[in-house]
């Protein structure tokens, strides 16, 4: 299993992490998340968005050690 680190996290909003990374199906993440407080489930999605990114940055990094990519990406991308 991929082991992802998020800094800052109330000892609630750890409990919270562990029990959504701990759950295996979206669809019953998402009923546990229905299920909570208005305050809950605010700070669900919060850290659901830090578990995208760390994942996203755990996929570059793997990507880069391969050889896939190069520095050149970590450049902010320019809309045209």
């Amino acid at each position: 299993m991929i082991e992802i680190e998020l800094n800052g996290l109330t000892k609630r909003q750890k409990v919270l992490a562990d029990t959504i990374w701990n759950i295996d199906e979206w669809d019953q993440v998402q009923a546990f998340i229905d299920s909570l407080p208005k305050r809950d489930r605010i700070d669900c999605e919060g850290i659901l968005e830090m578990m995208r990114m760390s994942l996203v940055e755990q996929y570059a990094e793997a990507l880069k050690a391969d050889g896939v990519i190069t520095d050149e990406f970590k450049e902010p991308a320019t809309c045209r």
